[in-house]
């Protein structure tokens, strides 16, 4: 979708959201894109970018007492006058935000032992570089793991130890970032657990306002969050999940190498996928 308005400075199309610049504020439109491997899928997932937007609005305005965040409001009538002729296609995906330096890190944290880092503890028996012993998959860990990857705008985000995004961000407010995404963590792994999802890992990123730490991006999602139901889980394979994992192993599965263009997906892979996003959403408005 485009929106072209005067109050617009310019405008960016990621993977799934589109970004438009008002000045000092930013308007975050959430798509029915589906990305996976960053590879963007030819097939939209009717009404997820809705289900993206409401989730982390909710989460922005329940954790805002642990760290400041870039939201503002979803509030179409609350937006700029201007946009308001847009409301057909913003309503119910879209939020204002501030507009804040991204820092250039993506903040994971694992309290599972899943994704990337199981691949790492299979080949090496470490996790973020650090030995382990006596560990299988999705086995829960003893404390949440602080994991820190590149944020690449081409090609796939890689891990890096914690010393490394040192390197890349002040030790101060790397140190920060770190204590905030564990709280953060364990906020929404206790909110989801009472809903009979855990939450195995997700994802965070933050930029800075006026020398501030926020929370930017979107937060505890089925596309930045890895979410198991909790009736069904288990150890030693990759459990029941509510994220994006289905979309994941299906592709695996048919044998997609993972390289541009996806492959399309069929109706009921589709249904099935909006059918877990909506599990997520409906434990935040029952």
């Amino acid at each position: 979708m485009q929106i072209k308005s005067p109050i617009i400075q310019t405008q960016y199309s990621g993977k799934v959201r589109d970004i438009y610049d008002l000045g000092d504020n930013l308007l975050i439109v959430s798509s029915d894109r589906l990305s996976a491997f960053d590879v963007v899928f030819p097939d939209e997932i009717k009404d997820k970018g809705k289900i993206l937007n409401k989730i982390s609005s909710f989460f922005f305005q329940k954790t805002s007492y642990i760290v400041k965040n870039h939201f503002i409001t979803d509030n179409i009538d609350e937006m700029p006058q201007e946009l308001h002729k847009f409301k057909h296609v913003l309503h119910e995906r879209s939020m204002l935000v501030k507009k804040a330096k991204p820092i250039l890190i993506e903040c994971i944290v694992r309290g599972y032992l899943a994704g990337s880092a199981w691949l790492e503890y299979e080949n090496n028996k470490t996790i973020n570089g650090i030995v382990y012993k006596n560990l299988v998959q999705s086995q829960k860990l003893d404390e949440p793991i602080f994991m820190p990857s590149t944020k690449s705008q081409n090609g796939h985000d890689e891990n890096i130890s914690f010393q490394a995004m040192c390197e890349i961000v002040d030790n101060a407010i790397a140190n920060k970032i770190k204590n905030i995404s564990i709280e953060l963590y364990k906020f929404a792994y206790d909110f989801y657990l009472k809903n009979d999802i855990i939450l195995a890992d997700t994802k965070f990123e933050f930029g800075l306002l006026n020398n501030e730490i926020y929370l930017i991006d979107e937060i505890f999602t089925p596309d930045s969050s890895r979410l198991w139901c909790k009736n069904s889980y288990k150890t030693g394979c990759s459990p029941f999940s509510y994220d994006k994992q289905y979309i994941r192993d299906y592709v695996t599965e048919i044998g997609w190498d993972k390289s541009p263009p996806a492959p399309r997906l069929p109706v009921d892979i589709i249904n099935k996928t909006i059918e877990k996003y909506m599990s997520v959403l409906d434990i935040m408005h029952p």
